[in-house]
């Protein structure tokens, strides 16, 4: 069995003791953290708020159809429906992201799924645009507050080493949970096709949204976070409830007190984020990643063309609710198909985030975008079946770049690169500014479409794209396997993080 007694330094870190290798009685360390039940626990609920994310956000797109047609929504209401679920996202980003430095991750991480959680249940309920309108906004701040804090809760309680995978693994089920979402909308569709479909839909979700809730109530606070705050016998507490395991190691938890120096670095205000120890670090989280949504967003503009060449053709006149519900239906079928292509990009990026580091898959992702885009531009020249094949290729080459690279990798950057003290408020910020790029696209791009014509928005999201590649180049931090503690303390003149610990 492990010996316990792994490390005799008396006066270490919280990450140390989670990243410490147990050792054999024979001297011969594992090459190994094994996960606790705690860390494991704390993971599972983490990628089950992911899940919901994806589930409720795609069966949203399933329902609005029956809902329009229900309440008599019109073209310009419905972009307030879809405003409404994003302006919630960028202030539950930075406002309730934030207050998980001063309340602390486990606080937030509960908070975000009781309003979650509550909304969902009155949307069931709702009976007229307004009501819906609201609880759309109230479930985009439980969204928007999940971004940083689902991050911070997996990332300061497993180690260093397996931080990429297991972050992203948990993001990856938001994919899966708009797999589902969208297969329990056709479900519902097929079963009671009627307009009262979508108040299913939504139910469906309430009762397994309130357990995940419950479930939140019984993980431990982040120690990292209590040792950064100075609170270092509560630290130790946390740390060694995180850490039980059979046989135990470490043995003895001492931490140093040497980290409760960290909010002497402006961690109790946003404006730490542009300030010249941090601004490196800002820019790198949230220019990319505003970049990112500008072009995921923007594809989705062509999406109509592509599912429509690929599935067959929707009714042109809605003519009736059996019209309405085949449409539905066939839109359900094209998403689950984009679904699947976002899930293939995931898993590699699972896969790969700790081998070949985050800058690279990023950069890579980026130019991999741009090339997916210069595909489906070609498409303008041609006709027949040609035109399908490039706006195709080029659709699902994008797609699994973008999640391959920047889509999950600046997620994961994101919650790295900035220290702990200010982490949240970092995490927040990037989250929020980005969602400022889908907010201008989902406003914009409908006009600009029309005005500049296909070829050049697609142009324009192809510099967009290279963009973010340089743009992360010149601003690299690489945080592939390096420790929470020494993450962050990079200022603007210095060079970038190298881990001596990452994986070649």
């Amino acid at each position: 069995m492990p010996n316990a007694n792994a490390v005799t330094n008396p006066s270490r870190t919280v990450q140390d003791y989670i990243d410490e290798l147990p050792m054999w009685p024979d001297g011969t360390r594992l090459h190994s953290n094994p996960m606790t039940t705690m860390q494991w626990r704390i993971w599972m609920l983490a990628a089950a708020g992911k899940f919901f994310e994806g589930f409720v956000v795609f069966m949203t797109g399933v329902a609005l159809p029956l809902i329009a047609r229900q309440f008599g929504i019109t073209p310009a209401q419905n972009g307030f429906i879809s405003a409404a679920s994003l302006c919630g996202i960028l202030i539950g980003a930075v406002g309730l992201g934030s207050l998980s430095d001063r309340f602390g991750r486990k606080s937030m991480f509960i908070v975000e799924m009781i309003i979650f959680t509550a909304f969902l249940g009155a949307a069931v309920f709702c009976n007229s645009f307004v009501s819906l309108v609201i609880c759309l906004f109230g479930l985009g701040i439980a969204l928007g507050c999940d971004y940083p804090t689902a991050h911070m809760i997996i990332s300061e309680n497993i180690p260093s080493v397996s931080r990429g995978k297991l972050v992203l693994g948990a993001f990856a089920f938001q994919a899966v949970g708009a797999l589902a979402g969208t297969a329990v909308g056709y479900a519902v569709l097929v079963i009671m096709p009627n307009l009262n479909a979508w108040r299913w839909m939504y139910a469906t979700a309430v009762v397994p949204a309130l357990l995940v809730t419950i479930g939140r109530f019984y993980v431990t606070e982040s120690a990292n976070w209590l040792h950064s705050r100075g609170s270092t016998d509560r630290a130790t507490v946390a740390a060694s409830r995180l850490l039980k395991r059979t046989p135990q190691y470490p043995t003895n938890i001492v931490l140093s007190e040497q980290a409760a120096a960290g909010e002497s670095h402006g961690g109790g205000s946003f404006m730490a984020l542009f300030n010249k120890r941090y601004r490196r670090a800002t820019i790198l989280a949230s220019v990319p990643w505003f970049l990112q949504d500008l072009s995921t967003y923007g594809i989705g503009i062509f999406t109509p063309t592509i599912l429509a060449a690929a599935l067959g053709k929707e009714a042109d006149h809605v003519r009736s609710l059996r019209d309405l519900i085949a449409n539905d239906i066939l839109a359900a079928r094209g998403a689950a198909m984009i679904t699947i292509l976002l899930i293939v990009g995931i898993a590699f990026a699972v896969l790969l985030a700790d081998k070949l580091g985050r800058i690279r898959l990023q950069i890579l992702g980026f130019i991999g975008c741009a090339v997916g885009l210069v595909l489906a531009s070609l498409s303008v020249d041609v006709s027949g079946q040609l035109k399908i094949i490039l706006i195709f290729s080029g659709f699902m080459l994008f797609n699994f770049m973008t999640n391959l690279g920047p889509n999950a990798q600046t997620y994961l950057l994101a919650g790295e690169v900035f220290p702990t003290a200010i982490r949240g408020k970092g995490a927040g910020f990037a989250a929020a500014f980005a969602k400022i790029g889908a907010v201008a696209t989902a406003f914009l791009f409908p006009i600009l479409l029309v005005t500049l014509g296909t070829r050049l928005l697609l142009y324009g999201l192809v510099i967009a794209s290279l963009l973010g590649a340089v743009v992360t180049w010149f601003y690299r931090i690489e945080t592939t396997g390096v420790n929470l503690d020494r993450i962050g303390e990079v200022d603007a003149t210095s060079k970038p993080q190298r881990s001596s610990r990452a994986v070649a």
